[in-house]
């Protein structure tokens, strides 16, 4: 039986994502770790309720089969600008 592979975020580890969820559902928070199931440990999460309203939940567990959309908020090192050569 092969070897399973999971997903490679590293690179996003302590890092603070943007995660769009099933249901329409909007949460923020930094990535504290992660399975091969992509199943997600967030640290410091906010909800994002509606445009005026934020929940602050704080260290949740989301299952990676709920996961719509994940977006870096911040810059990870290495990182190529488009274009361009990566920067240290």
């Amino acid at each position: 039986m092969p070897a399973q592979v999971g997903p490679d975020l590293k690179k996003y580890m302590d890092k603070k994502l943007s995660i769009k969820l099933n249901g329409n559902r909007n949460v923020t928070g930094l990535l504290r770790g992660f399975d091969q199931f992509m199943n997600l440990v967030l640290d410091e999460t906010v909800e994002q309720v509606s445009a005026s309203e934020k929940n602050n939940i704080g260290m949740v567990v989301i299952r990676g089969n709920s996961i719509v959309m994940m977006e870096a908020l911040e810059k990870l090192w290495g990182e190529a600008p488009v274009g361009g050569i990566p920067s240290r």
